[in-house]
């Protein structure tokens, strides 16, 4: 009786595991992952990945996924630095420094990512499907981004000078925080 309960019981365990996995499927690695491939305190990094018949097309795919991935993280994070910063100084204007800031980076991103190296990227052709498959990774060194926008912030004309020293004294506290971090990795 305790044999056939041991059996009923490790035949259910391995039904259940058996199922388990065949519903999501086998867990696949992609180029690109881990933590050298993701955002800190020094960087700010994407990685995309594009399909195609066509290699140049599926490049192009993965390129913009991976710029659009660090655009991403680039306004979420100046929209959180400006929200914080702004509400510690009790600037009676911080709704539109706030948007005039976060205008500023979303013109800064559409226009030219400062200072983007990639750090790698990887092609593969499935001869079945007759698709090609591009992995790419970038990384945006943090001080140096923060320092583009500080100039673009100067020659910016829709930005008076009051929102100017405010948006140079948040980007400013920034890079301090990015050299900071640089001289602990090096």
């Amino acid at each position: 009786m305790k044999s056939i309960l041991r059996v009923s019981v490790v035949l259910l365990a391995l039904t259940a595991f058996g199922c388990a996995s065949g519903v999501l499927g086998k867990k696949v690695r992609e180029p690109f992952q881990g933590n050298a491939y993701e955002s800190n305190n020094r960087f700010w990094r994407g990685t995309g990945k594009g399909s195609s018949s066509q290699d140049n097309i599926a490049r192009s795919k993965a390129d913009i996924d991976a710029k659009a991935q660090l655009a991403g993280q680039v306004n979420t994070t100046m929209k959180q630095v400006a929200d914080q910063y702004l509400g510690q100084t009790e600037n009676a204007q911080a709704a539109d420094v706030a948007d005039k800031f976060q205008s500023l980076v979303r013109q800064i991103m559409n226009t030219s990512i400062s200072d983007l190296r990639k750090m790698g990227e990887e092609k593969y052709y499935n001869e079945e499907k007759k698709e090609y498959t591009v992995f790419i990774a970038y990384e945006i060194k943090k001080n140096a981004m923060l320092r583009f926008m500080k100039k673009q912030a100067k020659v910016d004309q829709t930005i008076n000078e009051r929102q100017r020293d405010l948006i140079e004294k948040i980007v400013d506290e920034e890079i301090k925080k990015a050299d900071a971090a640089d001289e602990e990795g090096n």
